[in-house]
């Protein structure tokens, strides 16, 4: 019976504090949408069209892409070895001017797989509102 107080009075103070700090959860929402888990499992199983997040270093920065839609590109080494090439539409968002390589990179977007590791894009917001918003974070600025 003391045992059974004593975790009622626990789950009482936790759902009391979740309460109070709402935020709480969603910190752990958004770190399981950057712990690369999801982007493995793209990787390993081919698979595109995939909602991702996670942080990487960058090992390069490319010429921007200017046939269609204007896209700035760079590749970034993630913390499993995995390289994914980043294509942020510049006619959507604003480019990431600052970007050096061995800088440090969060970001979200939607996976395709190739065989170089993928390719995440759809890293700004969508205005017509039919795709989930992506971002990029360098440097503690948020471009999207």
């Amino acid at each position: 019976m003391k045992k059974l107080l004593i975790a009622l009075l626990i789950g009482f103070g936790i759902y009391g504090y979740i309460e109070k700090n709402p935020g709480f959860i969603s910190s752990f929402t958004e770190e399981a949408a950057t712990s690369g888990q999801p982007l493995a499992a793209a990787y390993e199983k081919r698979q595109s069209d995939v909602q991702v997040g996670g942080s990487g270093r960058v090992t390069r920065v490319l010429p921007d892409d200017n046939e269609g839609s204007r896209h700035q590109r760079f590749i970034i080494r993630l913390s499993s070895g995995q390289t994914l090439l980043i294509a942020h539409n510049i006619d959507l968002a604003s480019r990431i001017n600052s970007i050096r390589e061995g800088d440090t990179v969060d970001f979200f977007g939607e996976y395709e797989w190739n065989s170089k590791g993928g390719v995440v894009h759809w890293t700004h917001n969508d205005p017509n509102g039919r795709h989930e918003d992506g971002w990029l974070k360098h440097k503690g600025r948020i471009y999207q």
